[in-house]
């Protein structure tokens, strides 16, 4: 038997539909990671069923799949994430390139998991170790161009919040010395607003985290929720809102790399 990872870098026994992969230079690679709302718990609805053939997700068996919904696999519940509409966007405006998504995010994550030998137990996972495993495999076939990151919600607390800055920036720098990329753009996204759960001052640190650190690091961008909604739960983005959100990604990154 084959190693596994937790995240699924390779199971042995997962099967990918095989597709044709372009130059290596020519395929994006865009790491997503943190927690649920970027994994995606979007209902999936027809437009998020139909394949591009430019754009592509590695699959939990570490093979390369058409991207459609959902993306992630980090629990049962994943559904439609904001990446699709962004790799849409990204590939209209690059149409020579296909897109490579690596899904890595963890539903419930809190931003500490994310340091090696992080353990995240509701998905029994490594986020870090395992995010780095994935785009390592990703990495084989094409050239990592980004990282898109949606986390917070878990440390909006008393006792996490307070830390949640440096530990922030702390990571992405990280992620850049792994990949030995100074310069590699990130795209990090507003927690959601949502009229039936207002923030308190934990949730507003969080925010205030994100502004800063987008604020003060070179090639790291910040998205706005402004106007976006929730599923039922009131937890997370529903589907319309995601599709928006991809594309508020989409067009923060390609201001970074113009």
């Amino acid at each position: 038997m084959g190693s596994v990872f937790s995240l699924g870098v390779p199971v042995e026994g997962e099967t990918s539909t095989p597709v044709d992969l372009p130059n290596k230079e020519n395929f994006y690679l865009v790491l997503l990671a943190g927690q649920s709302n970027m994994a995606g718990r979007g209902i999936i609805e027809e437009p998020e069923k139909l394949p591009n053939p430019r754009v592509l997700a590695l699959g939990e068996d570490g093979k390369w799949r058409l991207a459609v919904a959902p993306i992630h696999f980090d629990k049962k519940v994943a559904g439609v994430g904001l990446a699709s509409s962004f790799a849409e966007e990204i590939a209209e405006k690059y149409p020579n390139v296909t897109i490579g998504l690596i899904p890595a995010a963890c539903g419930g994550s809190g931003i500490s998991t994310w340091k090696p030998g992080g353990y995240h137990s509701q998905t029994k996972s490594h986020p870090w170790d395992d995010a780095i495993a994935r785009a390592r495999v990703a990495m084989n076939n094409g050239v990592l161009k980004g990282i898109l990151w949606h986390q917070g919600e878990s440390d909006g607390k008393p006792g996490l919040a307070e830390s949640y800055e440096g530990n922030l920036q702390d990571l992405f720098q990280r992620f850049r010395t792994e990949f030995n990329a100074p310069e590699l753009p990130i795209v990090l996204g507003q927690l959601g607003q949502f009229p039936a759960k207002p923030w308190d001052k934990y949730r507003e640190q969080v925010n205030a985290a994100h502004i800063a650190v987008s604020t003060r690091m070179e090639k790291v961008a910040f998205v706005t929720s402004d106007g976006l909604t929730p599923n039922s739960d009131i937890v997370h983005f529903d589907t319309r809102s995601l599709r928006i959100f991809g594309k508020r990604y989409a067009e923060a990154y390609l201001k970074l790399v113009d």
